[in-house]
């Protein structure tokens, strides 16, 4: 079993509600559901930061591409496809 730790939240009755009756359907407790949900939005959080902080980096880094020239490859990728299919 892995270590954990208490955390006192509050919730708005109506959705308190609705992780309890989610709780009674998948037969798992309000407490696992709402660590489930609050590790996974820390997750989808923490990788939308970490790629800010990439892109950043490659800002300062110049590692990117105008967006002439981004438009301008892409334009010759849907041509070529276009030709393919004529």
């Amino acid at each position: 079993m892995t270590a954990s730790t208490t955390m006192t939240i509050r919730l708005d009755p109506q959705l308190k509600e609705k992780l309890g009756r989610l709780a009674d359907g998948t037969r798992r407790s309000r407490s696992f559901l709402a660590a489930e949900a609050v590790e996974a939005y820390v997750d989808r959080e923490l990788a939308i930061i970490e790629g800010i902080e990439r892109g950043l980096a490659d800002v300062e880094g110049r590692r990117t591409v105008s967006h002439e020239d981004a438009m301008a490859s892409l334009r010759e990728v849907i041509d070529a496809m276009a030709g393919d299919t004529a």
